[in-house]
């Protein structure tokens, strides 16, 4: 009797570049899984209920743009993904019900960790997309106290022209959960007084590709330890797969 086919997937917009199907390929045959990982690059996040339910597909991740739209098409969220108010995981149960999880924060506070010293106490959060919900989740986990950075700041945010010499020495950790600086147009920078980056701050990206932006050799000019998301994308991919996996026989 075959085996039935099981297929993990990407749902997100343009994936061309995307870190998860090499890794995962790489994954499977490592562990010698006939599994296959795909990427479903759609225009609509109404879309995800097809692909979904096709029998074959086990699990999924979800990426930008949709992290937070494709929450009305799941049944249940785990109490963390509620919380933070963002997916990037779903987990398909035997019985077609779908479950929406959130790994990156785990992935990104795994990642971080290693960086961090003592005079790190506050945050810097550039963009306000599901990703910031994740990194903000894990920052409070963590014990530190962080501030959203937007350009369409809301009333208890910063907006870029707000920042100054002062803030700066006393939020050293900036985090850039903003897609600014990713292909194609890898010179782009967010406007941020680089200037006042010194060697107390780390400056942590979550892209991985370029692995090192503009940010990045902006803040390390001024002697900022820098990092890119590469770290917290495996985590967040081993997270997923041990979801995953729960639910196959």
């Amino acid at each position: 009797m075959q085996k039935d086919k099981i297929i993990f997937g990407l749902i997100g917009r343009n994936l061309s570049h995307s870190f998860s199907p090499k890794y995962f390929a790489q994954k499977f045959e490592s562990l010698k899984l006939d599994y296959e990982y795909q990427i479903f690059d759609i225009d609509s996040i109404a879309d995800v209920q097809n692909i979904a339910s096709l029998p074959e597909i086990k699990g999924l991740n979800v990426t930008i743009p949709y992290k937070q739209s494709v929450i009305p098409y799941l049944d249940k969220m785990s109490e963390i993904a509620f919380q933070i108010g963002a997916v990037n995981t779903i987990q398909k149960l035997s019985n077609g019900k779908l479950i929406g999880h959130n790994t990156d924060w785990l992935g990104f506070k795994n990642a971080l960790s290693p960086h961090l010293e003592p005079h790190h106490r506050a945050a810097l959060i550039l963009g306000t997309g599901g990703s910031s919900r994740a990194v903000a989740f894990a920052l409070q986990q963590m014990g530190l106290r962080y501030t959203y950075v937007s350009r369409t700041p809301l009333a208890s945010q910063l907006h870029y022209d707000d920042l100054t010499k002062e803030i700066f020495s006393e939020y050293t950790l900036v985090v850039n959960c903003t897609p600014v600086g990713t292909f194609p147009n890898t010179d782009a920078q967010p406007p941020l007084p680089y200037q006042f980056f010194t060697s107390h701050h780390v400056a942590f990206y979550l892209i991985y590709n370029p692995a090192s932006t503009a940010f990045m050799k902006l803040a390390a000019k001024n002697g900022a330890s820098v990092s890119n998301g590469y770290k917290m994308l495996e985590n967040q991919a081993e997270e997923s797969y041990k979801i995953w996996t729960k639910s196959l026989d």
